[in-house]
């Protein structure tokens, strides 16, 4: 298990519980997909959660409500319950009306979920926009859902209606993410070995394909300011990629096996990637100099050993917003937090026992 620094109350975390548990209904599509749950993800202003819930569905909750109603009823809920309700203006700019949860069938397996909003979650750059097929509000809220037959649909998460049909990948779409300034310019990952820039704002264009990746592409993020693109995939490479201008800036060599995921600090200074390799590094991403390695097998295995199948094969990794903390979780089945100093330049791992 992890050791924590001294400023880490560890019965703090030992209080922590369990609110509510969302449990999947029944097949609702006889003989259609599985029972596969690949991905969740709450909306930038924290209104909605989205989780996939195998059999092609996703479901789209209001998440105050749904707080409130493990309060009422206790912690679990079984997810096909239409009582739940937020009052909200809905998109099209009309009367007021109350949107409920929703389960979308989005007609294949969904391997990735992101929200996009209209709302800059950090203004950093000049952002036009000019709406053209759809009268999108100011505060438009979007649910972007990347499917296993390549396809890419965009909804409304106030109304759970289907806007556009992206369609140009052409194998499983692993992962997605949203400019952060509010453009809603989305970027898919995709096994094709490309990565897609698509407009929404201009009836979703695809505006441009970021090739350089030889093998499948897994995770990609933006930096907080827009101006930067992370990409990882099934090679011990990690791509950086001015978006701008749309060229590769440059490639981080270090891990020792596939990288599947990153993530950059709120602040843009630091970017964390995890690996099959048992490793996460903290980049600078603007150097591409290794900052910090962090450890799910001590002692650190010889890159012969980290290559192959080493039975700590990290998963996922992603910074808490204060830019304090970074988490990871591997298959070691155990969560592994480490903690990093404010001005980031603390370099002592947590260690295993």
């Amino acid at each position: 298990m992890a050791s924590f620094p001294p400023r880490v109350n560890e019965k703090e975390i030992v209080r922590s519980r369990t609110i509510g548990e969302l449990l999947a209904p029944a097949a609702p599509f006889d003989k259609k997909c599985g029972r596969e749950n690949w991905t969740v993800a709450f909306a930038p202003d924290g209104s909605y959660f989205a989780w996939s819930q195998g059999h092609r569905t996703v479901k789209l909750v209001p998440w105050s409500q749904c707080l409130k109603n493990f309060l009422l009823h206790g912690t679990k809920n079984i997810t096909n319950s239409s009582s739940l309700r937020l009052s909200r203006q809905n998109s099209d700019g009309g009367q007021k009306n109350k949107p409920r949860e929703h389960i979308i069938d989005c007609g294949d397996i969904v391997w990735s979920l992101a929200f996009g909003s209209s709302v800059p979650e950090k203004q950093s750059r000049c952002v036009n926009i000019e709406w053209h097929r759809f009268r999108f509000g100011q505060d438009q809220l979007l649910l972007a859902t990347g499917l296993n037959n390549g396809r890419i649909k965009i909804w409304d998460v106030y109304t759970g209606k289907l806007l556009l049909n992206l369609v140009d990948h052409t194998e499983v779409v692993r992962d997605l993410t949203f400019a952060p300034d509010g453009s809603l310019i989305l970027v898919s990952a995709s096994r094709d070995k490309t990565l897609r820039v698509w407009d929404l704002k201009d009836d979703g264009n695809m505006m441009k394909v970021l090739r350089g990746h030889q093998n499948w592409v897994y995770s990609c993020a933006f930096s907080p300011d827009s101006s930067m693109l992370c990409s990882v995939g099934a090679s011990k490479a990690v791509f950086l990629w001015d978006m701008d201008k749309y060229t590769m800036i440059q490639k981080l060599e270090g891990h020792h096996h596939d990288v599947v995921a990153c993530d950059f600090s709120p602040d843009g200074a630091l970017l964390a990637t995890a690996s099959y390799d048992t490793r996460v590094y903290i980049w600078d991403p603007h150097t591409g100099d290794i900052l910090m390695e962090f450890g799910h097998l001590f002692p650190p295995p010889t890159p012969i050993f980290a290559g192959g199948a080493n039975d700590r094969w990290v998963r996922s990794v992603s910074f808490s917003h204060d830019g304090l903390h970074v988490a990871s979780l591997a298959d070691d089945k155990a969560p592994f937090p480490s903690m990093t100093a404010t001005d980031g330049h603390d370099t002592s791992a947590p260690t295993r026992v």
